[in-house]
């Protein structure tokens, strides 16, 4: 599967990582997942949305995600951005009206835009607010 649009780089970029001299390098499982997210939900929402969407954060290993919190360790999420609460919340509708996904979450106010996807069981398209 190709990523269209994302690099398995900019998935798996931490500045906390960075900071803490964390190797945040996804497993076999995690990469296959990431790439699962990208071809299913990420690339698509891309080609709707018609311009650059960043992603905040993606993979966290462990040791990552114990020092940052949240839950991104199996490679089925991303957090991500169109630059405004406004912009994120078209990428939400998006999302939410044309693609699959398994959690879809609005956090604090469309700041930024928490979207999942699973391959290993159905997709719950549970939507919720933080």
């Amino acid at each position: 599967m190709d990523m269209k649009y994302f690099t398995m780089k900019e998935l798996t970029k931490s500045s906390t990582a960075d900071k803490l001299g964390i190797d945040n390098t996804p497993t076999p499982e995690a990469s296959a997942q990431l790439s699962n997210l990208v071809t299913h939900v990420l690339d698509p929402l891309r080609e709707m949305y018609g311009k650059a969407i960043t992603v905040n954060s993606g993979y966290r290993c462990p040791k990552l995600n114990a020092a940052v919190g949240g839950a991104h360790m199996r490679g089925e999420a991303a957090d991500i951005t169109a630059g405004s609460k406004e912009e994120n919340k078209k990428l939400f509708e998006l999302i939410r009206d044309n693609l699959p996904f398994d959690q879809l979450i609005d956090e604090s106010n469309y700041s930024w835009v928490h979207v999942s996807y699973v391959s290993t069981s159905k997709n719950r398209k549970q939507i919720l607010s933080l």
